[in-house]
């Protein structure tokens, strides 16, 4: 009992530093903080994260049975004492776990294009996004809100370089993705696997990422594109012969072919005497 005193007397204090103003204006706090009834709210179902760490739902859990919920979430209003998650599931989640009767929350108007950019531009603030949560976000905000890059690094905060780094990531195998979301390889793991073209091989070096426990360094060096031998092949009219033109000039012959597929024969000799001896043999 005395918890919930000490909550909902939160709630009146942080209520009392908010506008009392109960008109209804787009985009704005529809009037002060209100303690509304958890059973009143439904989750967002633009809510952009799909993974809450069980640990750290506990933790906030605890921390809101002893301080209360410090800041409030934010919903919209869906019709007469029916509302809808904007941006906080984890508090409302860590609220649900205690039974709370009632959470503080903002309540604003929105519609459902302006709900789901608010969770995702909430979301990507986030430390505790995967990268790959992140990627989808702003993935999502290109797809669903029509932002360009430009517009989103804008309105996130971010350089537009960053932006697309992360968009990368979804070029990458859906197993490669899943290994960065559960923290079997880092976002710089999955960009240096990004200058590999091939699915296979990229996912052939995953798995030894995984398995060496590569650090990026490495995994950068692996995934270089390995040099050509810009040296042509010599064509089999001059390879068959080369026997044959060393038994003849009594020494070794070597053929080298350039990439017009010209050559040359280069007959080796060790002495003056061979020499003479090879000049005779071009001269008979």
């Amino acid at each position: 009992m005395a918890k919930a005193k000490k909550r909902q007397a939160m709630g009146r204090g942080l209520s009392a530093l908010l506008p009392t103003d109960e008109t209804l204006e787009k985009g704005k706090v529809e009037g002060r903080v209100l303690e509304v009834p958890l059973g009143q709210i439904e989750t967002n179902p633009f809510q952009p994260r799909t993974q809450f760490n069980p640990e750290t739902l506990e933790e906030l859990a605890s921390s809101i049975a002893a301080l209360g919920v410090i800041q409030p979430i934010t919903i919209r209003r869906m019709g007469s004492e029916k509302y809808q998650l904007v941006s906080g599931e984890r508090r409302f989640r860590a609220s649900q776990s205690l039974n709370l009767d009632t959470i503080p929350a903002f309540v604003r108007v929105a519609n459902d294009k302006e709900s789901l950019e608010m969770a995702l531009v909430e979301n990507i603030q986030r430390d505790d996004l995967d990268p790959i949560e992140i990627a989808l976000s702003y993935q999502r905000l290109i797809n669903e809100i029509n932002l360009t890059q430009e517009e989103m690094s804008n309105r996130v905060g971010k350089k537009r370089s960053t932006v697309t780094n992360y968009l990368r990531l979804l070029n990458l195998d859906p197993i490669i993705q899943s290994g960065i979301r559960d923290g079997f390889i880092s976002m710089g793991h999955g960009r240096a696997l990004l200058a590999i073209e091939n699915p296979r091989d990229q996912l052939n070096l995953y798995k030894k990422i995984v398995a060496k426990g590569m650090s990026v360094r490495e995994t950068e060096q692996a995934a270089k594109p390995k040099k050509q031998n810009s040296q042509p092949k010599i064509d089999n009219y001059t390879t068959k012969h080369l026997d044959a033109l060393s038994a003849f000039f009594g020494t070794t012959v070597q053929t080298a072919v350039d990439k017009n597929g010209g050559g040359k024969l280069v007959i080796s000799f060790g002495s003056e005497k061979e020499f003479k001896t090879i000049r005779k043999k071009l001269n008979s």
